[in-house]
């Protein structure tokens, strides 16, 4: 099969892998993005969440001959620097215990957020269900999720202000 090349993170990337491999160990094992887990291998925890044109995708089960032309953003690519909302809020209050599933809950967050901006507990927990936390740190993903919101509304607030101020 010829090589394949999509958008990730912004950038376009070419690969030439099987066909057949999973977009989970292209990341990993040949573009060395470690940021994405490996959780079960079965599209069941969400540890290996990425978006793939703008839709929460398994990466364990996607097979990097369908991504030819697609847009992928992993959790490396949420934000260069960490400053995302939800990177921001989940270190604020200390959200991850293990850490090993919150690259996957931090994109099923970030892809409700796109959908719903003003998200109510039933619409975070509808949205983060299928993300599996081991540790058990449900009720800080959705405190994470709430923050993040507040931030962004205090940030669009202070822009409001400033426009206003000129």
């Amino acid at each position: 099969m010829p090589p394949v090349t999509f958008t990730l993170n912004g950038a376009p990337v070419t690969v030439d892998a099987p066909p057949e491999m999973p977009l989970l160990w292209v990341l990993r094992d040949m573009l060395g993005l470690k940021g994405t887990k490996f959780g079960c291998g079965i599209s069941q925890c969400g540890a290996c969440t990425v978006h793939v044109n703008g839709r929460t995708t398994r990466s364990c089960q996607v097979r990097v001959e369908t991504l030819q032309g697609d847009d992928v953003v992993s959790i490396e690519g949420l934000s260069p620097d960490g400053t995302h909302p939800l990177q921001q809020a989940w270190k604020e209050l200390d959200v991850p215990q293990c850490g090993y599933c919150q690259a996957g809950q931090l994109m099923a967050a970030a892809a409700l957020l796109e959908r719903t901006p003003s998200p109510t507990d039933e619409d975070i927990d509808r949205a983060m269900e299928r993300n599996l936390c081991r540790c058990g740190t449900y009720l800080r993903i959705r405190e994470g999720i709430h923050r993040a919101v507040a931030s962004i509304a205090d940030d669009a607030d202070q822009a409001d202000h400033a426009g206003e101020e000129s």
